[in-house]
């Protein structure tokens, strides 16, 4: 768990990141509340350290010939210890074919690892991806390379878990995609409608990134991830990946309906529902009450 010496050390660096990247589309939280639980832990030695990794985007738009425009899109989660251990880094873009993305993101790990041990390294991540990135697009990869790559990739497969929670979900539209969506990127999990709105899925750490990508781009009155769950699978097969699953696919859930419009859920059902699938402990980070 983080200390406070570090949580102010992050809190700096993204502050730093804020004011150099003002727009959203050139850097973004993608967890407020785990940013304000971090603030918390470094304003005070009483606060409780975050349960959650912050977890933020920084998009790069490095010159590659004939498409200027292309970003590369940095996906960052600082590990409660950073800057002792490095950031986790991911870095996509249209641009690349999978055997591309996976020898730059495996160097840009072995940057890190050789450079910016110890010390705050998001600013000099981001000017080694600019300054590279663009060289990985027309690379022709040795299929010795390639095998190393998807070998040492195999090893680092993360199963993820996100708990997402919405002011609410009423819209017709909304609810369908988070099925559609689910189901196309094989991710299970349940959505509750209504007033809040809670909706979790698991899978594929990239398959879920993608998810919420595409969930949080919808209008929202509020929406955010509560919590989330990475778990390094070895190997990584399917198998180990059915082995993680709480639920066995995504399916909408509704818990006696009741309210003016019909649209606020029985909780404590909700919660007898999240005991029986072994995720009671999430009640409490959704609601800041324990269940009953």
């Amino acid at each position: 768990m983080a200390s406070r010496e570090e949580a102010e050390v992050q809190v700096s660096e993204l502050e730093l990141l804020s004011s150099m990247f003002p727009r959203q589309e050139e850097f973004l939280v993608t967890d407020p509340l785990a940013l304000a639980e971090l603030q918390l832990a470094a304003a005070s030695e009483a606060a409780e350290m975050p349960s959650s990794k912050v977890q933020f985007t920084l998009n790069v738009k490095p010159e590659v010939p004939g498409a200027s425009m292309v970003e590369f899109s940095m996906v960052c989660a600082l590990p409660f210890k950073y800057p002792t251990v490095p950031p986790e880094i991911t870095v996509r873009s249209p641009l690349l074919s999978r055997s591309q993305q996976i020898q730059l993101n495996s160097d840009l790990k072995a940057y890190l690892m050789q450079n910016c041990s110890g010390e705050p390294c998001m600013l000099s991540a981001r000017e080694w991806v600019k300054d590279h990135a663009s060289a990985y697009v027309d690379r022709e990869l040795s299929s010795s390379s390639v095998t190393t790559s998807n070998a040492s990739q195999s090893e680092d497969v993360i199963f993820t878990r996100l708990w997402i929670y919405s002011h609410h979900i009423y819209n017709k539209q909304k609810r369908k995609n988070i099925i559609e969506w689910a189901k196309e990127l094989s991710l299970s999990g349940f959505s509750m409608p209504g007033k809040p709105g809670v909706v979790c899925v698991e899978g594929l750490q990239s398959n879920c990134e993608e998810f919420w990508s595409r969930v949080r781009r919808l209008t929202w009155k509020r929406i955010l991830i509560r919590h989330r769950e990475d778990v390094s699978l070895e190997g990584g097969g399917h198998a180990e990946i059915q082995k993680q699953r709480k639920f066995s696919t995504l399916e909408e859930k509704c818990f006696d309906a009741h309210g003016p419009r019909g649209n606020h859920m029985d909780l404590g059902q909700l919660y007898q529902f999240l005991e029986q699938k072994g995720c009671a402990d999430i009640f409490q980070m959704y609601f800041g009450v324990e269940g009953h």
